[in-house]
C-alpha cells in the first residue's frame, strides 16, 4: 500500500495540472496576447494544442533569456521568474486545451425598451 501511494504521489508531482496552468494563463495574463482562447492575435502566435515538448524549450529559453528574433524577446520578461512546475503547468495547459461550448457569449435574455431616448 506505502509503495502504492508513494508512486502515486511521484507520478502526480510529475505532469502538470491542466487546471493550474489554465489559472497562471489568466495570471500572467498570457490571454492579452495570446488571445483568451489560445487563438493568438496579430502577430502572436496560437498556442493551443501546440507540441507541449515545443512549447517547454521555447519557454525555457526565453527563461535563459534567448530569443530567435526580436519579437520574441517580449516574452524574456514574461518567462524569467517561471519555475519548472510552472512552465509544465502552462505547457500542459496549451497543449491540452478545449474551448468550453457550453458557455454563452451573449446574454440572450437582453431586450431592448424604449425609443433610444432623445
Amino acid at each position: 500500500m506505502r509503495l502504492f501511494l508513494l508512486c502515486f504521489t511521484l507520478f502526480s508531482l510529475s505532469f502538470g495540472s491542466y487546471d493550474d496552468g489554465k489559472e497562471l494563463y489568466i495570471q500572467k495574463a498570457c490571454g492579452n496576447c495570446h488571445g483568451a482562447k489560445l487563438e493568438g492575435m496579430h502577430a502572436y502566435p496560437s498556442l493551443a494544442n501546440r507540441a507541449k515538448g515545443f512549447l517547454a524549450y521555447k519557454l525555457k529559453r526565453f527563461r535563459s533569456k534567448v530569443s530567435d528574433n526580436q519579437q520574441q524577446e517580449m516574452m524574456i520578461p514574461f518567462a524569467q521568474n517561471l519555475s519548472d512546475k510552472e512552465i509544465d503547468d502552462l505547457t500542459v495547459y496549451m497543449n491540452e486545451f478545449v474551448e468550453d461550448v457550453n458557455t454563452e457569449k451573449y446574454d440572450t435574455s437582453f431586450a431592448v425598451e424604449g425609443d433610444g431616448g432623445s
